[in-house]
């Protein structure tokens, strides 16, 4: 398995994928987006399967939302 997490955009059209993502939240309260981004993140771990891959990506979330809140 590939054990790189891919940084480079990697999406056929970004566009479609925000629209998708925005969509899939509409009508949600923010208890239910916050599941709904649970459940996204378990179907796309479960379907890249690489732990190598996975974790590097959890990281680098944890990274950029401490930056992001930090001072």
């Amino acid at each position: 398995m590939n054990t790189q997490l891919k940084l480079k955009q990697n999406l056929d059209n970004f566009e479609d994928y925000y629209a998708m993502l925005d969509d899939s939240h509409h009508g949600l309260d923010e208890r239910q987006g916050k599941m709904l981004n649970a459940e996204l993140v378990l179907l796309l771990s479960n379907h890249i399967g690489d732990l190598a891959v996975l974790r590097q990506a959890f990281a680098l979330a944890r990274v950029n939302v401490e930056r992001t809140f930090s001072g």
